[in-house]
């Protein structure tokens, strides 16, 4: 006798019913699977490598380290006293993000090797519906903990698909290639490729910097911890979290200069010139190494070793502007011919025109890089888009800083998010969605402050712009002036509907909004 055959094709189709899901698993989607594990909330974290980390696991190239003291680079409630350094290199940073995620057994709830490929607000179902490669789920709320700093920007360069030899983005570092006695050009000058250049210049046969603006570039107090301080940060109660705060409060002052008055930069400029001075003594390269625009501008960086690695006689600073590339060369605009065997692009990242963005869809049909291609990168306190319900977003449109650490902004947010699901649950809201008005307000406001910003009025064109000419990337103000206003959820600003008044779907309803598989891709980062 034949058993009957069981069709499982619906169950394996069928996605998986999750109450919150997180995009990204670095800083902030850890923080936030932290935040929902100590609420007993029911979560998952979907992330496409297969650890967490996020950027610190993605940025392995020679010279990586941060540009925040250490004591500062790490969450409030977990505090690193193993920290070798006042300024943490990314071997250390990963290991940290990693211990944490193991003291809350944050593993167990990620899928790892998760693509996100679209994540679709279904108006019958008033759910998320997320397509990924490793099966479809459907999420009451959404959480966007996809980094900043996460989708490589490529320079559009005539020739460089045609080049011959190794070519890698600075955040994909090709560990294999041996870079050893080769002739290698940096594409770049920004934070990546100033610890790049000095960790390659002494073991490249030549190095070329093709620079396109010169950075502001300011002493990196970087030393190793003593022993004493290391055992005070282990030991005594209240040692580090002190040291922190006191480093925290020595950065809030720059905010003055930088988004109150511009004129209050000029220390600041002062010591980056003095810097110049003292490292280099060719007067034509003291000049391509000057900026022209005030500093703060664009993204202050710190270094000890840029300049003197310049100075090298194996290293040029080309300042001519790539024309094209060739097959085993550059060519810049001059004319010039220069052979090279790697070329390591160190350009960034999209920030205000994230990929990421074209594979969300809201409410109405568009999807976030459309609503942003209208109306620019706009969101209310970072964490909500209007149209787009039952989504947060953390390190959102305006979060970002120029400095003082990413974390302090991250944890005010995850206080918005966890109240704003406590706020969910308590009162039985079936969906919240921001009111358009209070956006624009939130965002008149914004621009406002901002107007009055070296970002601002600073002389340069930098990504914190967008191109409609708005500062969509930086908080115009103090960081714990962010914290007070997101200390709680403001239900008053949005939109909500309790659950028990959602229509409930028809039959057919319910057939027709399966999810569909779509080839938009999400980063999961």
């Amino acid at each position: 006798m034949s058993l009957p055959v069981t069709d499982t094709s619906a169950a394996d189709t069928s996605p998986r019913l999750v109450d919150t899901l997180i995009i990204g698993s670095g800083f902030a989607g850890l923080g936030a699977a932290i935040k929902l594990t100590r609420a007993g909330k029911d979560f998952l974290v979907l992330e496409r490598g297969n650890e967490v980390g996020g950027t610190w696991r993605d940025n392995t190239y020679p010279g990586a380290a941060c540009d925040v003291p250490s004591n500062l680079y790490s969450y409030s409630f977990a505090l690193n006293p193993g920290w070798t350094r006042s300024f943490s290199p990314q071997p250390e940073i990963q290991a940290y993000i990693s211990s944490v995620a193991d003291k809350y057994d944050v593993r167990r709830r990620t899928v790892f090797g998760c693509d996100v490929q679209s994540a679709t607000w279904n108006t019958t179902t008033f759910r998320w519906d997320v397509e990924t490669t490793k099966g479809a789920f459907s999420a009451k709320i959404l959480v966007s903990a996809v980094g900043a700093l996460c989708e490589p920007s490529l320079p559009d360069i005539k020739g460089i698909d045609g080049f011959e030899g190794e070519v890698f983005h600075s955040s994909r570092w090709n560990h294999d290639a041996d870079l050893t006695g080769k002739r290698v050009a940096v594409i770049g000058t920004g934070a990546s490729a100033i610890q790049i250049v000095p960790s390659i210049a002494g073991k490249v046969s030549h190095l070329d910097v093709y620079q396109r603006t010169a950075p502001w570039i300011l002493p990196r107090a970087d030393r190793e911890y003593t022993k004493a301080e290391k055992f005070a940060f282990r030991y005594v109660p209240g040692f580090q979290r002190l040291s922190r705060t006191l480093q925290y409060l020595m950065r809030e002052t720059q905010v003055v200069g930088l988004a109150k008055a511009p004129v209050f930069m000029k220390p600041l400029e002062l010591a980056a010139r003095a810097q110049i001075r003292r490292q280099i003594s060719d007067p034509i390269l003291r000049r391509k190494v000057t900026p022209t625009f005030k500093i703060g501008c664009k993204r202050m960086l710190i270094s000890n070793a840029y300049y003197p690695a310049l100075t090298r006689p194996n290293v040029d600073l080309v300042t001519a502007g790539i024309a094209e590339v060739t097959a085993d060369g550059i060519v810049t605009r001059d004319g010039t011919v220069r052979k090279v065997d790697a070329i390591v692009v160190a350009t960034g990242f999209h920030v205000t025109d994230s990929p990421t963005f074209a594979g969300i869809f809201g409410k109405d049909g568009r999807s976030l890089a459309e609503v942003f291609d209208d109306t620019g990168m706009q969101g209310y306190k970072g964490a909500t888009v209007a149209g787009f319900p039952n989504m947060f977003f953390l390190v959102g449109p305006n979060t970002g800083l120029g400095h003082t650490s990413m974390v302090y902004m991250i944890e005010s947010q995850l206080n918005y998010l966890a109240d704003a699901v406590r706020t969910i649950d308590q009162h039985r809201i079936g969906t919240v969605e921001v009111r358009q008005d209070a956006q624009d307000q939130y965002n008149r406001d914004l621009q406002k402050a901002l107007a009055s910003s070296v970002w601002s009025n600073g002389g340069c064109a930098s990504w914190y712009l967008d191109k409609h000419g708005n500062n969509t990337t930086l908080w115009p103000g103090f960081t714990f002036e962010f914290r007070r206003i997101t200390e709680h959820f403001d239900l008053e600003a949005y939109r909500s509907v309790a659950t028990a008044d959602l229509p409930a779907p028809t039959q057919a309803q319910a057939a027709e909004s399966t999810p569909k598989r779509t080839a938009r891709k999400v980063a999961a980062k």
